[in-house]
């Protein structure tokens, strides 16, 4: 109960001072009231013979009454009132506390509203604590069930923990946790014999941080005075416990999801970067779609593109002396070289073909033949590598056709496939297939070579009309060598003799072309186109042209 003045209630315009002077002049009677000092509160110093009483709080003496015959019950009566003022200066104390109190847990909780990050939520409330609660330095502790450790996310004030030891011996502050009890600690010894706590610690305010009933940390503030903390302080530290324990999970619970959100975003970003690599982008793009995940089954686009297909020329001879995992690795090593080039020139594999593959050029045919070229010379680099250790030499036809083409997610609804459908494609393939006949390296459609521009970068010569296996329609076949090719003049030299030759060979003069083509094969004896045109126009000269001959070699095989 807090210390009341008798002079509390014997102020000059108390109602218990006129209560007594109007007693006291109603029924005559000598009195005198002093404080337990001696001073005179009441009445007139000059009683002789009277009678002394006490009064008294908590046998503490407040004051003295003298009366010649009344002073007892005076006594008695100011001891009442005594009480009644001591009782509500202790009623008014504790609501102006309970009402700082709730002061501090509302402007708490504003900051802790305004914080999501669990660290930074851990120094707020321990700093709300030192100053709330005068002690001389303090720690938050969490405990990290993952990784079964101690965390110290929070210290203020002076050093009188050691973080070190009470990480070393995070079990001693666990058994004080389980418990579940947040209470003030005189008894130090453990924490002092493991040098948890520095020796001039004698009391400690231990709060226990809980969510849902599971101990997730605590606030410990330390003294060097004994018994300095108070039952109000612990009440008050442990509503900063509470406060802090909720908002610490949600931030916890906050930066999971994030976390987790974040782990998902980088899986999908993943997967979508790896099914780039089985679905070209560009492929899904062109149906005007973002990601694999946007499509569906039925999408499709026409577009007019430039398809290319390559191919290793005798593979099934190379592959008959290699094991079957030599066999992957220079197939793979062969697709690792000439992917690149394909995609520098603005196209995109739509397959790989085993020793083949399917490229699509959709900007302009120029790509295509860029990277035809560039790829061949990326063959002859591969040549000298394999010449080098011993292997044989290889050889790569290029065939390509512009034209129009669907592109689109066949399938059913349980497996969908990125397809193209188009004559476009299987005519570029049977090109391809032409680059063995005329063992040529790279060869085009006419409908391709219309498109291109002259750069001077290239020679072409046409090869004249083709009819090919289950095809109805006619195709002009057209050669290309790079200008940068060491056979490129020459080539360039006897150009006029081949046209003229391919001319006569279609208008069937058989004579005259086959002289055109011995002449072009005497001066370059390396030319198998010539000699293949020279071996046919001998033929139909001798053994006369196929029931409606038109010009074109029908080829029989694909």
């Amino acid at each position: 109960m807090p210390h009341i003045s008798l002079k509390s209630i014997l102020g000059k315009r108390s109602e218990t001072t006129s209560l007594l002077q109007e007693w006291n002049y109603a029924i005559q009677c000598d009195l005198a009231i002093t404080d337990a000092q001696g001073n005179l509160l009441f009445g007139t110093s000059t009683i002789g013979k009277a009678e002394e009483a006490s009064i008294a709080i908590e046998d503490e003496i407040a004051g003295r009454v003298y009366s010649n015959n009344m002073a007892a019950p005076i006594a008695g009566v100011l001891t009442i009132l005594l009480k009644k003022e001591a009782e509500r200066k202790k009623l008014g104390s504790e609501v102006l506390n309970l009402y700082q109190e709730l002061n501090v847990i509302y402007n708490f909780s504003e900051k802790l509203a305004n914080t999501i990050e669990p660290d930074a939520i851990a120094q707020q409330t321990l700093q709300q604590a030192m100053h709330s609660i005068p002690a001389l330095g303090g720690v938050l502790v969490l405990w990290n069930e993952e990784t079964r450790s101690l965390e110290i996310p929070a210290k203020a004030g002076e050093a009188l923990f050691d973080e070190e030891q009470l990480r070393a011996h995070f079990s001693v502050l666990l058994r004080i946790s389980q418990s579940g009890q947040s209470q003030i600690l005189s008894d130090l010894d453990i924490l002092r014999k493991n040098n948890m706590i520095q020796p001039a610690v004698h009391t400690l305010a231990y709060a226990s941080m809980k969510v849902k009933q599971r101990t997730m940390g605590a606030i410990i503030l330390a003294h060097t005075a004994v018994d300095y903390f108070t039952a109000a302080h612990l009440k008050l530290l442990v509503t900063l416990a509470l406060q802090s324990s909720t908002a610490i999970e949600s931030a916890l619970l906050y930066e999971k999801n994030l976390r987790e959100v974040k782990e998902r975003e980088e899986a999908i970003l993943r997967i979508h970067e790896i099914t780039k690599k089985f679905v070209p982008s560009e492929f899904i793009r062109s149906l005007g779609k973002e990601t694999l995940a946007d499509v569906k089954l039925g999408d499709k686009v026409e577009k007019i593109v430039t398809v290319l297909f390559t191919d290793i020329r005798d593979f099934t001879s190379l592959s008959e002396n290699m094991t079957p995992g030599e066999n992957f690795n220079f197939v793979s090593s062969f697709n690792k070289r000439l992917g690149p080039i394909i995609r520098k020139h603005h196209g995109f594999i739509n397959q790989y073909l085993g020793d083949s593959i399917m490229a699509l050029f959709p900007r302009h045919p120029y790509d295509a033949l860029q990277a035809a070229m560039h790829m061949q010379e990326a063959i002859n680099e591969l040549n000298k590598e394999r010449q080098q250790a011993g292997l044989p030499l290889i050889k790569a036809g290029i065939g390509m056709h512009t034209g129009p083409l669907i592109m689109g997610i066949t399938g059913d609804e349980h497996r969908l496939d990125a397809a193209t459908i188009s004559d476009t494609v299987n005519t570029a393939a049977r090109i391809e297939s032409l680059t063995k006949h005329y063992q040529s390296g790279v060869l085009l459609s006419s409908s391709t070579f219309y498109h291109l521009p002259d750069t001077g970068k290239f020679h072409f010569r046409n090869l004249g009309q083709v009819l090919l296996k289950g095809k109805s329609n006619q195709l002009n076949i057209i050669e290309c060598i790079s200008a940068d090719d060491p056979h490129a003049p020459l080539w360039r030299s006897l150009l006029p003799h081949f046209e003229e030759g391919v001319l006569c060979f279609e208008q069937s003069q058989f004579d005259r072309a086959a002289t055109l083509f011995k002449i072009i094969i005497q001066k370059n004896p390396n030319d198998q186109v010539a000699s293949i045109l020279l071996q046919k126009a001998t033929h139909y000269l001798h053994h006369g042209t196929p029931a409606n001959w038109n010009g074109a070699i029908e080829l029989m095989q694909k």
